[in-house]
């Protein structure tokens, strides 16, 4: 049984992509599969992930991060910044419904995504980095996402910062916290090594249902607006990916990083943790309340759910592509 959960782990974690994409068709086509995820389960679900991460936080993580104030603050303002401004120029220069701008914006607000990690070890990266600039935004997402979603929104849109901040806290902040504990205390017992080595395929699971969930809710829209609409908001998305991957990159060359710090800084500018920008959307512009006022909410959660399988999609070939580079120069 073990061997089976095991094997099962490790298929869900090397083919995350696949089985996000999977799931989403499946909720397109039967949606009463995935009916159940929406709001506070929702949260519950990335409440879990974000446990996940904790479970994985050693006091080693915690002191390098003490010892690289300088690299964590650069490597924050990075990611609060870039993501961000691209995501709102972005939704201007393609001239944004609104609720579409909004969900843009939060998947640009929303901290480093937790594959992030995964993805710097592929890459042949700075993985103490990655972890440290993960661990840093994630920490600094219940003050920065609702401050800077407030600041970018469109003034049509009410947004409930304070709701957002409190939101944030009690599913990203307080789980890895008692991840982090746990890990602290029963860390070294070989029953919880093995319960902490399953996590990564119960945060790829719980990323699926989110994803799921979504489309259910949005399968309207999409059934109204067709492939037009998913056409514009993939096109949005792959360039504020791109763009992030390419300035978080020149970040690290203006800074004389080195090639590895300058890699991991690329991935984790790009990646997001989408799933978070998710359940934003879905628990304060996507609510029921919210959508019997204004259907066209439902919009918002689209361009969340599309970055959390194409970021997934293409931070893992940007890995293997710095890695692919590595081996050219050992063969040359």
């Amino acid at each position: 049984m073990l061997n089976l959960i095991k094997a099962v782990s490790r298929f869900l974690s090397t083919y995350t992509s696949l089985f996000v994409i999977a799931c989403a068709v499946i909720a397109f086509f039967i949606p009463t599969l995935f009916g159940w995820v929406h709001g506070n389960t929702s949260s519950i679900i990335l409440g879990i992930i974000m446990l996940s991460m904790g479970l994985t936080i050693t006091m080693d993580d915690v002191r390098n991060l003490m010892k690289r104030p300088a690299d964590i603050f650069l490597g924050a303002v990075a990611q609060y910044t870039i993501m961000p401004l691209v995501a709102f120029t972005l939704t201007k220069i393609f001239g944004l419904d609104p609720y579409l701008a909004i969900g843009i914006i939060l998947v640009g607000c929303c901290p480093g995504g937790v594959s992030s990690n995964v993805m710097s070890f592929l890459a042949k990266g700075d993985v103490t980095y990655s972890v440290s600039m993960t661990m840093a935004s994630t920490l600094l997402a219940p003050l920065m996402t609702p401050l800077l979603v407030l600041w970018l929104a469109d003034t049509s849109i009410e947004v409930n910062a304070v709701g957002m901040f409190l939101n944030i806290l009690y599913v990203t902040v307080f789980p890895i916290a008692i991840g982090f504990t746990c890990n602290y205390f029963f860390g070294k017992r070989a029953g919880f090594k093995e319960f902490q080595a399953n996590m990564p395929a119960v945060s790829v699971i719980g990323l699926a249902l989110i994803v799921g969930g979504v489309i259910v809710t949005v399968r309207p829209q999409l059934l109204t607006n067709g492939m037009g609409l998913i056409a514009l908001v993939l096109a949005v998305v792959f360039l504020h990916n791109a763009l992030g991957y390419v300035l978080g990159y020149s970040v690290g060359r203006l800074f004389k990083f080195n090639t590895a710090k300058k890699r991991t800084i690329s991935i984790e500018v790009g990646v997001q943790n989408a799933g978070m920008a998710t359940v934003l959307a879905g628990a304060f512009f996507a609510n029921p309340e919210n959508l019997a006022l204004h259907p066209e909410a439902a919009l918002c959660v689209v361009p969340c759910a599309i970055s959390c399988a194409y970021h997934s999609i293409s931070g893992t070939i940007l890995a293997g592509i710095y890695a692919h580079m590595d081996k050219k120069k050992v063969q040359a």
